[in-house]
């Protein structure tokens, strides 16, 4: 049904096998920093009118690849769809982040949850298949999703936020609640995932985008605890093939002696974290590291962000089997980021990785 893989750096990368340089893909790649991104959603006429087409994000998906020599794809959608399915009602204002026209504070709102049918989200897995397709074996393919805690963050607050009143409210009130939430979301993000990988996915990310704004021990109760449990669901194999599994938390660098026995292959880290320091505690593991540059860095002449892009790369150090590095940002890249800022960025990681691997 797909064309063999023609480039399975990332993926090897992720199962901690050698490679002859270290891959590189950008979380947010296909996004608004690209003029062809602008106009396509144009066309589209808002954000969730280009996630639900299944040719519109077939296109965004590959305009990033048709400019940079990337390593991997990602599926373009939202990590708030299933949600969305859960009938809280999404939507995106231009220039602006997500709402929810319904949240979830009360016992009565909790009670109307359930897993979503996952037919209401078939456009998704049209997409992932429709862009495989495309790929023709170029590369890989990720799938994924936000996290149980992220979901359960915007689906209480109702939109982003930048004190997290309501869902720590309830966390603190209502823990019953919280956990009744996090569960079924957990079991929803498995399944979601689980049918992104029949649908093509050839590896897949979950997003705990807003696990770093917890307190300790809250992270390890209301965060971790659910992304174990969806690891836990996930499929092993497909197709004959290991499906790589990478977990980020944004500001988890904190948590790495938590997270460095997770279910899963690949542990994604923001820009506060040294990746030497990560390595040394999560290589004992089979843990690979991906991350982890400033996104910021990417406003700076194409020097300074290849003097940058060498320092992330020499502060891993050379990758070794059973210890491998995956190049990303630290976060999305912004909408203002200059496109050939990124083509500096892949022939520096490109170039001064394999000269890492050179024998000295």
């Amino acid at each position: 049904m797909f064309a063999p893989l023609q480039n399975d750096t990332f993926l090897r990368a992720c199962l901690g096998q050698s490679t002859d340089y270290t891959p590189l893909w950008l979380m947010r790649q296909a996004g608004r920093y690209l003029p062809e991104y602008r106009a396509t959603r144009a066309k589209a006429g808002s954000f969730m009118g280009l996630a639900t087409n299944v040719d519109f994000a077939t296109e965004v998906t590959l305009q990033p690849l048709e400019r940079y020599p990337l390593d991997a794809a990602i599926l373009f959608s939202d990590i708030l769809t299933v949600p969305d399915a859960m009938g809280l009602g999404l939507s995106f204002a231009l220039g602006e982040g997500p709402k929810f026209a319904k949240n979830v504070r009360d016992e009565a709102a909790v009670a109307e949850l359930a897993v979503p049918d996952m037919a209401k989200l078939r456009y998704v897995f049209d997409a992932v298949t429709s862009i495989r397709k495309a790929l023709d074996g170029r590369v890989p393919l990720i799938g994924f999703s936000g996290s149980p805690w992220t979901l359960a963050c915007y689906m209480v607050e109702g939109a982003g936020s930048d004190d997290y009143r309501h869902v720590k409210t309830l966390m603190y009130a209502r823990p019953d609640l919280m956990h009744q939430i996090l569960a079924l979301n957990a079991d929803a993000v498995a399944l979601y995932l689980n049918t992104q990988i029949e649908a093509g996915a050839q590896a897949v990310m979950i997003f705990d985008s807003w696990g770093g704004v917890l307190a300790d021990g809250a992270f390890q109760t209301f965060s971790l605890a659910y992304t174990r449990r969806v690891l836990a669901q996930l499929k092993k194999t497909h197709d004959g093939q290991t499906i790589p599994r990478i977990v980020f938390t944004k500001g988890g660098g904190l948590w790495l002696d938590d997270m460095k026995d997770l279910d899963c292959h690949v542990l994604g880290l923001d820009w506060t974290t040294h990746l030497g320091a990560a390595r040394a505690k999560v290589a004992p593991y089979g843990k690979a590291l991906q991350g982890n540059l400033d996104p910021n860095v990417l406003f700076s002449p194409p020097d300074t962000i290849a003097t940058q892009a060498r320092q992330v790369l020499d502060s891993f150090g050379t990758p070794s089997e059973g210890s491998t590095h995956i190049f990303n940002l630290g976060h999305g890249i912004s909408q203002h980021t200059p496109p050939e800022s990124v083509s500096a960025l892949v022939e520096a990681v490109h170039v001064h990785s394999r000269k890492l691997r050179e024998p000295q």
